[in-house]
């Protein structure tokens, strides 16, 4: 299934800007498994079902730098220092200007082993006017969708504290699915998160 087959064309933002500072090193860069790095890992899902993938970077960060594929599209948030709010409304910022998507699944860095089947139940809820929220054991997870309506408001996002707000500003357009899969909740933290530790660093 790609953005060609779904309802609501829906385009991924993945939030990978961050300096890792618990981490200890560049996590983006440690070996998933003995071919892929993290972060490329993490792109891999996305890339399988949306047609449209773009990823936020660090100033003056290019493609070569973290072996990323020629499949997705760049975004390099200037002031990244600032958190991951920044980071989302920089990217989304972009995005109004250069994608027709009507929905944007908003994806971190780090975090791989959410299931295929999960984000094809999410995308299938995505709609311009809806927020789609993964829950996991009443705990909410990541990826969220944000329908178009709300892109303005996460152009304003700064601060670390990423969406929350834009959640609790727009209870009645939450769409809150239950899945079945621990990955929308589990992220690297730290390397012995890794299933390599002793591939921390390329």
């Amino acid at each position: 299934m790609t953005t060609t087959s779904l309802p609501c064309p829906v385009a991924a933002l993945v939030l990978a800007a961050g300096y890792s500072r618990r981490f200890g090193s560049d996590k983006r860069k440690s070996h998933w498994t003995p071919e892929c790095s993290l972060l490329n890992a993490s792109l891999a899902l996305p890339r399988a079902l949306l047609s449209e993938v773009w990823v936020v970077l660090r100033p003056d960060e290019q493609r070569s730098d973290l072996a990323l594929p020629d499949d997705v599209h760049i975004v390099q948030d200037e002031q990244t220092i600032q958190g991951m709010g920044h980071s989302i409304a920089a990217g989304v910022l972009h995005l109004q200007q250069c994608s027709a998507a009507h929905a944007l699944a908003i994806f971190l860095a780090d975090m791989p082993v959410i299931q295929a089947s999960t984000l094809h139940e999410l995308l299938t809820e995505a709609a311009p006017g809806r927020i789609v929220l993964p829950i996991y054991e009443d705990q909410p997870g990541h990826p969220v969708i944000f329908g178009r309506e709300f892109w303005p408001q996460l152009t304003e996002l700064s601060g670390d504290s990423g969406a929350r707000a834009i959640l609790q500003r727009n209870p009645a357009a939450i769409s809150r699915i239950t899945v079945q899969d621990a990955g929308v909740l589990r992220d690297v933290d730290k390397p012995e998160d890794l299933p390599l530790q002793g591939l921390s660093n390329r």
